[in-house]
């Protein structure tokens, strides 16, 4: 008797939420007006969201709802990805946001909160389901979360509480387990989504499927066929307007331990016994355990380091990192990282596994490369110049899709043999715009589904 797929099984979730209400910390940000209210608007856009979903934004801002709707549809028009804005959609989306002013510090602002919250359940029948969202600094999280947990919202009578974190989830190992401690006195871990957006791209979520639902790659996914593997964050921008974290963060933090690791992690992963959060995120932990730390003499040889200097860009000069402003001219913060390591395990023990991040690069691209052997007996030998590895290329951005190179003849009387590529790409194959990120993120906090989210002792593994 055939026997179903787990892993296939667990891919079929229901994907609508109980009525909730979104409480959002710091949004008046960038994060919020670019990311968050967008990704919103379009899941209300595509009926994601429940019936009464309702919105708070907390921030130091004395604004009243009428303020705060009015600001968001702004943002909403300019970041959202669907254009243009629907304004019946809209309408009623904005009339579930609400705003609460105050000092994040300020024990009052989370009575005035937990008051307004009480106010949504009985008006818009979110029957005490919250999730909180701290679009905030670091810096702000002790007063949050401290007062979310002398006010009572951490732990409500009826419904579910949850709490979305932002990277960096700490600066070091110390400071990682201080962030972890913190956050749960006043929650459970199963309350804790920690987001790295990069987990709800596309093309991300479609290595599992692609590794997992198809035959034709897991019994090449090994040391046996694969030379190497790639991972590549380039981007052409400089570090803009964020010197202070930059300077602080340098690529390493910013980029390799959080967003690589978990691209790492799920390329090199065993298979989970079934598809849930503990199965996926329990496997990507034994990924980083087994990753061999790099020391003493390893360190020259295996990792790079630099820092982009002055330039130009379309005949306009562009300043060095020590140029930027409020970035120190003595500063040594690499703004480009290279890294050479080996995840120790059965599947992968002696596969080199190559990591390079960076800033003012020449092309902004986010991509898995898998490099596989060449064949054991050329059977060309005359042309065996001609002859180039295949490359399983996954791009995360821009332009998600997956590529295949591989090798064929040219049409002709001669032997030539010349790369070719297999190309899949969202847009060209589904006729629509891959969702954002955030979106498929907030959408799966509100259904309790924290597989795309960081746990705790990931955290502290990376």
């Amino acid at each position: 008797m055939h026997q179903p797929n787990p892993l296939r099984q667990g891919l079929r979730i229901a994907r609508t939420p109980e009525p909730c209400t979104v409480v959002i910390f710091g949004a008046t940000g960038d994060l919020t007006s670019r990311k968050l209210l967008p990704a919103l608007y379009n899941l209300a856009r595509e009926g994601m969201v429940p019936g009464g979903f309702s919105l708070v934004g907390v921030g130091r801002r004395p604004w009243s709802d009428a303020e705060f709707r009015s600001e968001m549809r702004t943002s909403t028009e300019q970041h959202s990805r669907v254009q243009p804005l629907n304004a019946e959609v809209w309408d009623n989306f904005a009339e579930g946001l609400f705003w609460v002013g105050g000092e994040f510090g300020d024990q009052a602002v989370y009575t005035t909160l937990a008051a307004k919250l009480d106010e949504i359940d009985a008006t818009r029948g979110t029957v005490g389901n919250r999730l909180f969202y701290l679009a905030i600094p670091p810096s702000l999280f002790d007063d949050v979360i401290s007062n979310l947990q002398t006010s009572g919202l951490s732990q409500h009578e009826s419904g579910w509480t949850r709490i979305i974190i932002e990277k960096p989830f700490g600066h070091d190992l110390d400071s990682a387990r201080e962030l972890n401690a913190l956050v749960s006195r006043a929650f459970d871990e199963s309350q804790v989504y920690r987001i790295d957006h990069y987990l709800g791209k596309e093309t991300v979520q479609n290595l599992l499927v692609m590794r997992f639902a198809n035959t034709i790659f897991e019994p090449i996914w090994n040391r046996n066929y694969v030379d190497h593997v790639q991972i590549t964050v380039a981007e052409s921008l400089g570090i803009g307007s964020r010197a202070g974290f930059y300077e602080e963060a340098g690529a390493l933090r910013d980029m390799v331990t959080n967003h690589m690791m978990q691209l790492l992690s799920l390329t090199a992963m065993e298979p989970p016994v079934r598809f849930d959060a503990d199965a996926v995120r329990g496997e990507k932990v034994k990924v980083l355990q087994a990753i061999n730390p790099i020391r003493g003499a390893e360190v020259a040889s295996n990792t790079l380091r630099a820092q982009y200097g002055p330039g130009a860009i379309n005949g306009e000069a562009t300043p060095g990192y020590t140029e930027e402003k409020g970035v120190s001219p003595e500063s040594r913060t690499p703004t480009f990282v290279a890294l050479k390591f080996e995840v120790d395990n059965w599947r992968w023990a002696g596969v080199p596994f190559y990591l390079r991040t960076g800033k003012r690069l020449a092309k902004r691209v986010t991509e898995i490369a898998i490099q596989f052997k060449t064949p054991p007996l050329l059977l060309f030998p005359e042309i065996r110049d001609d002859i180039q590895p295949n490359v399983l290329a996954l791009r995360i951005q821009p332009n998600e899709g997956i590529s295949l190179k591989f090798s064929a003849k040219q049409p002709g009387q001669r032997m030539t043999i010349h790369p070719v590529n297999m190309d899949f790409r969202y847009g060209a194959s589904f006729g629509v715009a891959a969702p954002e990120a955030y979106e498929r993120l907030l959408l799966d906090a509100m259904l309790g589904d924290p597989t795309l989210f960081t746990r705790r002792d990931e955290v502290e593994a990376q």
